[in-house]
This record gives C-alpha cells, structure tokens and sequence, in this order.
C-alpha cells in the first residue's frame, strides 16, 4: 500500500514548483494596481530601480526597469505614498514573489504636478529664479529672436502684433516642436543657436494654451538651464494666462501669452513717435527758460557798479598791489638784516676756534715731512728729520739738528 501511495505521488524540484507558481501569479495578477509607501529604494547603475511597498502589515518587492523608468516625470523618494501599476512574478533565483512595476501615480496629486514641483523646488535653491541673475529687456530691440513652433497660431500672432505696432521690424524664427518627444531639446537648441550666432536682441520662447501634458517641454530641465545659461534676455510666452511652466519662472521676464510677449518687447511706433514730439517740446521750453535766466542774471551783473565804472575799480586794485608790493619789499629787507646779523655773529664765533686764529697771535704748528703728522713731543723727532712749521702766513721747512 506504502508502494503504491509513493508511486502517485507528484515531486517538484524547487525550480518546478518556482515556476509553476511563477506562470499562476502571472496568470491571475496580468495587470494590477497597489498602492504603498515607498522605502529602500535603490536607483542601479544600470538604470532600474529596486524598491518595496509597504502598508502597516505587509511589505512588496518591486522592479521598475530602465524602459519603464524613464517615462517617469517624478523623483521617486522613500516615505512617498504611490499607486503602481504592474504585473506579479516570481524572481525565479530567489523563489520570491514580486511587483513589476510599468506605470506609477503618486497618490492624491498627478505625476506630472509632482515633477513639476518637484524640479520647481530644486531649480529655486540653486537660485535659478534668483533677481539677480536676470538681464534687462531692451527698450526698443532691431531684432528679434522666437523660438516656437513655424505652424501654430502663437507665431502667427506674435508676428502680426509685432508687425502692427513696430512696421518692418526684424524677425528671426528658429522652428521647433513645441509639443511631444523632442520637443524641449528643440526649444533648447533653438535658445543655445541664437546665443551662439548672437544675431538677435531679444529672444521669445513659448506656444498656445493647452494642458499640462502639451506644456511640458517648458517644464523641462534642460530648457530652464538653456534660458538661465542664456546671454540673450528670454521672454516666456506660454499658454494663457493662468498658466505658469518653469521657464516662466527662470526666464527674464514673463509674458501672460504670445501676443503678450510681443506688445512688451516693442513698443507702438506711434506712441513713440509721439512720445518724442512730447520730449522735444519740453526740451525746448526747458532751453529757452534757462536762457531767460540766465539773461536776466547777466541783465543784473551788468547793472553792479564794476561794470559801469569798471576804470575806478581796476584804479582801486593797482594802489591796492602797490601798497602790498611796498610792504613786501619791506618785509623782504628786513629779514634778510636779521639773517645778516645772525650770520656775522656765527662767523665771529667759527674766527675764534679756528687754528688760523690761533696763528695769528704768534704760535704756530709743526708737522713732518712730508706726511704731515702733527708733531707734540720733541722725543719724536730725530737727528736731520725734516720738519715743517706753518706760520699765520707761510710756513717754513727745516731739518731738526
């Protein structure tokens, strides 16, 4: 009995019943949605990321690979509450049950909201959206730069509105895709070409209206980073008024719509032209104001006593530096007697200490020869030594005996 028992007996090797088990969870769980908060996530170097769901009773390993990845818009981060969307398998090595995750919603808000906040936070603390760090818009531009779609309706009315207000401007279009895959490496091609050629003065970037999804290529890292890298001001046009992307937040100046941008960026030409009738008048009341005054003031400087009897006071000024020159002459004269006097009396005392003074009371001085050596003691002068005596006038050489 114990034989035939063992003989009906189904045995798996543990790579049997994996796989068995494998093919009924993916047979049952094809396409499912779990919802969890993330922890010990793990982004590979390979570009897949490794992570668990967790509840307050169970956690779930998961998988999102690199092709699924890269459609995220988001950071996924531990502690963040997310809706996945997957498949469960079996990691056949490790005989464990997991979520292969191809779609994830962060819980309560839309994943495009998320990365844009997300990216709207890290781009402001390194202070791209900084005051500083934004160039002037030039008043009157000669040429612009537009950097948009060449077929939708916001280019059409930038130019009309830019046309209408400032006839004959010069307008330069970069075409790009402002809508879809490649779209914000377009756009910021399009802002990195005019720098580059620096054929413009001003740059416009933007499109029409549309949802967030249409936007998103103004929500892109990498066009930001074009426009803060920009030389060239940028005016953001995107979408309606209500719409805000982050370049409107790094770009120098932000326009509510396309039409928008191009009424700031020039002016209407009439309105100058009248503008400048309005300065010229008012330079030229100003002029002959000025010119009214100051002929009044010269009227009154011509009035003062100097300029009508101007020979009585040039008469007054010559016997005034006479009297001056006569006391300087005195002054001068008199200093130089007392320096005279200071100096016969310092001479006077230089005569008394002098050796030639000395001489001439009757001494004299006594050196060999011919070095010269002052003599003092008889002792130092030997038999037929020749010796030199000056005098208070000449001197006389001898030979001592």
């Amino acid at each position: 009995m114990n034989q035939a028992t063992t003989q009906k007996k189904k045995i798996y090797s543990v790579s049997e019943i994996t796989r068995d088990i494998r093919l009924l969870l993916e047979g049952s769980f094809q396409k499912v949605w779990i919802e969890g908060e993330v922890s010990n996530f793990i982004l590979h170097t390979s570009g897949h990321c490794y992570f668990s769901l967790k509840d307050n009773e169970s956690v779930l390993a998961c998988v999102l690979f690199k092709n699924s990845a890269y459609k995220i818009r988001f950071k996924i981060e531990n502690g963040m509450s997310l809706v996945c969307r997957g498949r469960i398998s079996v990691y056949d090595k490790r005989g464990q049950y997991q979520l292969y995750v191809e779609e994830i919603e962060p819980k309560g808000i839309g994943s495009l909201q998320l990365a844009f906040t997300q990216l709207k936070e890290k781009l402001s603390k390194e202070g791209l959206f900084n005051e500083e760090h934004k160039l002037l818009v030039p008043y009157l531009p000669e040429r612009i730069g537009i950097v948009t779609s060449p077929t939708g309706a916001a280019v059409r009315d930038m130019i009309h509105v830019l046309e209408r207000r400032f006839p004959n401007m010069h307008i330069i279009l970069y075409p790009a895709n402002v809508q879809g895959e490649g779209a914000a490496q377009e756009i910021k091609e399009g802002i990195e070409a005019f720098n580059r050629l620096n054929n413009v003065d001003i740059i416009i970037a933007g499109r029409g209206g549309g949802s967030l999804e249409d936007l998103w290529a103004f929500n892109e890292e990498i066009v930001a980073r074009a426009i803060f890298d920009s030389k060239i001001p940028i005016i953001s046009a995107v979408g309606h008024e209500i719409d805000y992307t982050i370049a409107d937040f790094v770009a120098d100046m932000r326009a509510p719509t396309p039409s928008a941008a191009a009424e700031i960026v020039v002016h209407k030409k009439e309105d100058m032209i009248e503008e400048i009738e309005y300065l010229r008048e008012k330079l030229k009341t100003s002029l002959i104001n000025r010119l009214d005054m100051l002929k009044r003031h010269l009227d009154n400087i011509m009035q003062r006593y100097a300029f009508k009897q101007p020979q009585f006071l040039t008469e007054q000024y010559q016997q005034r530096l006479d009297e001056h020159t006569k006391l300087l002459s005195q002054s001068l004269t008199h200093f130089l007697e007392i320096k005279r006097q200071n100096h016969k009396a310092i001479e006077g005392k230089l005569n008394a200490l002098s050796p030639t003074a000395i001489l001439s009371r009757g001494y004299s001085i006594t050196m060999t020869y011919p070095s010269g050596d002052i003599l003092k003691d008889s002792a130092n002068v030997k038999k037929n030594t020749r010796i030199r005596t000056k005098l208070a006038k000449g001197e006389i050489i001898s030979k001592a005996e």
